[in-house]
């Protein structure tokens, strides 16, 4: 019977304890991508996300909004856009991405696109050997706020020179959808951080 307790509170600590670990590893998360001072850097890098038909979902518009705002402060040079297409006939996210932020007047030659990618691994990977071509040697990762602490990690695995540039607000408004975001990337963050799992 004592043994039995004993097992039963061995059990009960480790449970408290992995609770524990990610409770703390989201608020890493939420106050990594707190942060307001963004450095001058070669290129945004805006990260995918989903745009709906020829037009950017709102947490994408956001992405671009801020990426357009950091060009035009001139914090930047140049903005890569990344993402490419949830299925055969659809504009790809970061053409998508193009077209908006040319329309509020960036011009066509100070961006690059890379359309393939279809996770935040792909979008980094395949945007550091793009711009290696265009001689970019750093970035401002340009994403929601709850995305950027997985994204620089991955970046540096990657050995790109990036720093965080969050979006300034986000579009996941509501708290239920603000804390579905962040359970997420607490569980992708952990994922990759401890097993390597490429998202």
């Amino acid at each position: 019977m004592l043994y039995l307790r004993l097992m039963i509170r061995g059990f009960l600590l480790a449970v408290l304890l992995v609770v524990l670990g990610f409770a703390y590893v989201a608020w890493s998360i939420v106050d990594y991508g707190s942060g307001e001072d963004v450095p001058a850097a070669d290129a945004a890098l805006v990260l995918g996300a989903a745009a709906w038909g020829s037009k950017p979902s709102p947490v994408f518009r956001e992405r671009i909004n801020h990426a357009v705002k950091l060009y035009q402060s001139g914090k930047v040079r140049w903005i890569v856009f990344t993402g490419g297409t949830p299925e055969p006939g659809y504009p790809a996210e970061a053409d998508v991405g193009r077209e908006f932020a040319a329309r509020q007047g960036v011009p066509m030659t100070a961006m690059l696109v890379e359309n393939q990618s279809r996770t935040t691994w792909q979008n980094l990977s395949n945007a550091r050997d793009l711009g290696n071509q265009f001689g970019i040697r750093s970035y401002l990762l340009v994403s929601d706020p709850l995305h950027m602490r997985r994204a620089v990690l991955m970046a540096g695995d990657l050995g790109l020179r990036a720093y965080p540039a969050p979006t300034q607000s986000s579009r996941f408004r509501t708290l239920a959808s603000w804390s579905r975001f962040l359970a997420r990337e607490t569980w992708l963050y952990v994922g990759y951080r401890v097993f390597r799992q490429l998202s």
